[in-house]
């Protein structure tokens, strides 16, 4: 089935008729949201997307009943595919970098849908040392205060004992 481009328009309508599925002009008016168009004008388009072969017609007595024959999910994947081709060279890896890149997509978008197990690592940083810091808020003993930090053990022990 070959699949012709749709004017923003057309599309508009082509996503109420997707909804629609089945219908009749009638239906299309009430289900149209405002502003409504004009009864001709929608006449207009269902002729120019029958003649496409996006919907068919069926004579009910004096009325038409319209049919959507082209799936959305056709249309999709005819827009996607010349999208590729005509901006990504054709390349998937392309367009998901581009999607990535301007945040349309994520990586657990990509991880719950393929259920892929894809991990970035972060860079190992190591920390900072703070020598100076180190030195000021602890100070190595020199032989002077450790001997007296023993003394002062030894007068401790002293009282103790006294007591």
């Amino acid at each position: 089935m070959k699949i012709n481009h749709l004017t923003a328009a057309e599309e508009n309508f082509m996503k109420l008729f997707w909804k629609l599925g089945s219908f009749y002009l009638k239906d299309i008016m009430e289900q149209h949201p405002e502003p409504k168009p004009h009864q001709n004008t929608v006449s207009t388009y269902l002729k120019i997307l029958v003649e496409k072969g996006y919907i068919t017609t069926q004579k009910e007595g004096r009325i038409f009943k319209y049919t959507v024959i082209v799936p959305l999910e056709e249309y999709r994947k005819f827009l996607l595919k010349e999208l590729a081709h005509n901006f990504f060279n054709n390349s998937g890896k392309d367009i998901l970098e581009f999607l990535f890149n301007e945040n349309l997509i994520c990586q657990d978008d990509l991880k719950n849908y393929f259920d892929l197990k894809i991990e970035i690592i972060p860079a190992k940083v190591e920390e900072p040392k703070f020598e100076y810091a180190e030195e000021i808020l602890n100070p190595k003993k020199t032989k002077k205060t450790k001997a007296k930090d023993k003394d002062k053990d030894k007068d401790k022990k002293k009282k103790k004992k006294k007591d």
